[in-house]
């Protein structure tokens, strides 16, 4: 790396580091966040949709803050591909209020992360996803 960092040939946007991963394009919907996504994750990323739509049909599938979101009024829950992992992010309210539940999960303030290399718990987000939608949605 040099002194001014790296330019993404693609998209001309300069990073400190070196094949920063980034969204050269931003998504404008779930779809095509998916499709940006390397193969490794799509799947991955598929099923927490189906998860979280299953669980908060009334809620709006949207792109906010470049990560898939359900809405209702106000965003409700996010998820987002890393490296390694699925992102959830359900807000700090929901990692305090599932705490017992989350024993064993990598967390941190709001944020759950499920490695890609192990099942989803499919019960536990739809857990989440609902106390999400009952805690935080305005009519």
């Amino acid at each position: 790396m040099n002194a001014e960092g790296w330019k993404c040939p693609k998209c001309g946007r300069m990073f400190s580091h070196t094949n920063q991963s980034h969204y050269c394009e931003k998504p404008k919907t779930i779809d095509e966040y998916i499709e940006q996504q390397n193969e490794q994750c799509r799947q991955k990323l598929v099923e927490m949709r189906v998860i979280i739509h299953n669980a908060i049909p009334e809620a709006e599938e949207r792109i906010s803050w470049s990560m898939p979101t359900y809405w209702k009024g106000r965003n409700l829950i996010h998820f987002a591909a890393s490296k390694n992992h699925i992102g959830v992010y359900p807000g700090d309210q929901a990692t305090e209020a599932f705490a017992e539940k989350l024993v064993g999960y990598d967390c941190s303030k709001g944020t759950i992360r499920f490695p890609y290399t192990e099942d989803l718990p499919t019960e536990l987000i739809t857990e989440l996803a609902q106390w999400c939608y009952n805690k935080y949605r305005k009519s």
